[in-house]
């Protein structure tokens, strides 16, 4: 993962392809706990749950995780509510997974085991 946590997400304005699944097994490797899914139009997409001892907790990382996605410029669905956060990340310039999703997920990771 500390590979993951120096790089920075890239801009992607597509034009790329989305990686395959040999290269997204590779890269979830390097991260923990962040589970692949397809979506319904078969597009790949990391997701994880968060668990929390209460609101405010759950907020406070989510804050923490939105300033991250505004400094990397790399923007995650999020959902949370009392004890429970859950992310979701994907290129969508692409339609899949990407090395910024993976960054992403590492260094969010970071923020909730600190």
């Amino acid at each position: 993962m500390s590979e993951l946590l120096n790089k920075k997400c890239v801009p992607c304005e597509g034009g790329i392809f989305p990686f395959d699944i040999d290269e997204i097994h590779e890269y979830q490797k390097k991260v923990d706990g962040w589970d692949v899914k397809k979506n319904t139009k078969e597009i790949y997409f990391l997701e994880k749950n968060f668990i929390f001892k209460d609101f405010i907790n759950s907020q406070n990382f989510i804050n923490k995780v939105s300033e991250l996605s505004e400094n990397e410029n790399h923007h995650p669905d999020i959902s949370f509510g009392w004890g429970y956060a859950k992310i979701v990340i994907t290129t969508h310039a692409i339609e899949g997974l990407s090395e910024n999703d993976f960054i992403l997920a590492a260094k969010i990771d970071q923020i909730f085991n600190v």
